[in-house]
């Protein structure tokens, strides 16, 4: 398996891309229900249940911050040499700004998915 050099990749407000942003974090996730009964001898008999997705993403403040309960589209890309991105729409719910003496001003951004994910491929 080749190794890929971890960036690239953009946060979209509308068709506008937010600049500055230098990484993100997705979690992709499956509830797994207890489908056990009487005829199951106590024997796990996992079901898949609803998806869910969401994450973050960061980096140094370049223009305005993204409000909280933004609709945001994202295009989650993992190298600038492959075409593999995760793709999809999302939710604000968290804001982190953060400032440090001897560093620059820095914004995080948590979101929760908003329908499809559209998942990289090897």
């Amino acid at each position: 398996m080749a190794r890929l050099a971890g960036f690239g990749g953009s946060v979209n407000i509308g068709t506008v891309a937010q600049t500055g942003i230098r990484e993100w974090t997705l979690d992709y996730t499956v509830n797994v229900l207890d489908g056990r009964g009487f005829d199951s001898a106590g024997l796990p008999h996992p079901v898949v249940g609803a998806k869910n997705w969401g994450g973050s993403f960061a980096g140094p403040k370049d223009g305005a911050p993204i409000s909280v309960f933004s609709a945001i589209s994202l295009n989650l890309k993992e190298s600038t040499t492959t075409g593999q991105n995760w793709t999809g729409s999302a939710i604000v719910t968290e804001v982190h700004p953060s400032a440090n003496f001897d560093g620059l001003v820095e914004y995080g951004y948590t979101f929760v998915g908003s329908g499809t994910l559209t998942v990289a491929t090897a």
